[in-house]
């Protein structure tokens, strides 16, 4: 392709209004932009974003850290190094890692996150696994199920 092949298509391009050419023209004397008011002057458009005074959009909505979410989906998270003391095909739940002193508080559904090492083969029971959690686990020899 070159620099003379790109033209714009037939029928694309309308030939500009002449405004301001008498009445018999359409667009003569005040060339479309009404009578009087703010938007009929010279150098007319207000900037970008201007409400007519009112307290604009850009100025209204939160600011800085984003926006709070609605239903946050609170869960209790551990990593799988935390597992790797545990003893090999144990059956891991939130309750038991609760009795086991591992966790200590029940913020929610348990998630298994993937930092650190698992070694012993371990039946993992939680609401949800990081990808990476999940391929720790079944490389180990162990399994995971994921809760309703």
């Amino acid at each position: 392709m070159r620099l003379q092949d790109a033209v714009p298509q037939p029928g694309s391009q309308k030939r500009r209004r002449r405004v301001g050419r008498g009445i018999a023209a359409g667009q003569g004397a005040s060339c479309g932009f009404g009578m009087r008011g703010q938007k009929s002057r010279s150098g007319r458009p207000t900037r970008p974003g201007f409400e007519g005074g009112q307290m604009p959009l850009y100025r209204r909505i939160p600011k800085l850290k984003g926006f709070e979410r609605v239903n946050v989906k609170q869960y209790t998270i551990i990593n799988v190094g935390a597992l790797s003391e545990l003893a090999a095909n144990t059956e891991v739940t939130l309750s038991s890692l609760m009795d086991a002193g591992i966790i200590t508080t029940d913020d929610g559904p348990l998630k298994v996150l993937g930092d650190g090492e698992v070694s012993a083969a371990l039946t993992v029971r939680a609401a949800a696994f990081t990808a990476s959690a999940r391929q720790k686990i079944e490389a180990a020899g162990g399994t995971c199920e994921v809760l309703d």
